[in-house]
């Protein structure tokens, strides 16, 4: 979590005991031997790894952006491919992909790293990729005030690959407009041939 931790306040690391009490009580439900080598210390790893993945908790994703900049450029700026993990909130199965973020700024600019801590920001916590799209378009959106914001987020999801239906290889393509592309069929249509390019 290189980045996003500089704003982090977990409250996993808080409630450690909690969390690996519970996940030695999961590993006992399900017939395991919680005594055993390789389980010794799975309770403390999981809490860990809990930390990890669920920092978006501890951290209001507008406040990654910090300072916008003035600077005279109205035409399209893209960051693609900023890879993402997340967690299904109906089955707590992961879920990662990557995510390509345009916005046609009206005077304001952000640092392009912010666009990649926005979406560890977003991403760390139980989620579904409907609302990941929706959230980073927003939140660009109030922050910047651009004149178009596009957010397009492929993900594969292992509660579909790996149970239920288990489909391995199927992806979930989601989009979110503001703006200019929400308008103007062209905007949209340069966006997406930007991100084949």
């Amino acid at each position: 979590m290189a980045g996003l931790k500089d704003y982090v306040n977990s409250s996993v690391a808080d409630n450690r005991e909690q969390i690996e009490y519970h996940v030695e009580q999961i590993l006992k439900l399900i017939g395991e031997d919680t005594n055993r080598e390789g389980l010794l210390e799975t309770p403390a790893r999981v809490t860990r790894m809990y930390e990890e993945i669920f920092a978006g908790y501890e951290v209001d994703p507008k406040d990654v952006l910090g300072v916008t900049f003035d600077e005279n450029h109205e035409e399209l700026v893209i960051v693609k491919d900023i890879v993402f993990y997340s967690q299904c909130e109906h089955h707590m199965a992961p879920f990662f992909g990557k995510i390509h973020i345009g916005y046609v700024p009206s005077g304001q600019i952000v640092g392009l790293s912010k666009l990649a801590r926005l979406v560890e920001a977003v991403t760390r916590r139980l989620q579904v990729q409907e609302r990941i799209t929706s959230q980073i378009a927003d939140i660009l959106d109030e922050a910047l005030k651009p004149n178009g914001v596009m957010v397009v987020v492929e993900g594969e999801h292992l509660c579909m690959c790996a149970r239920g239906i288990k489909k391995p290889g199927s992806m979930t393509v989601t989009s979110a407009t503001r703006g200019t592309f929400r308008e103007n069929a062209a905007s949209r249509a340069e966006f997406l041939s930007l991100l084949k390019g």
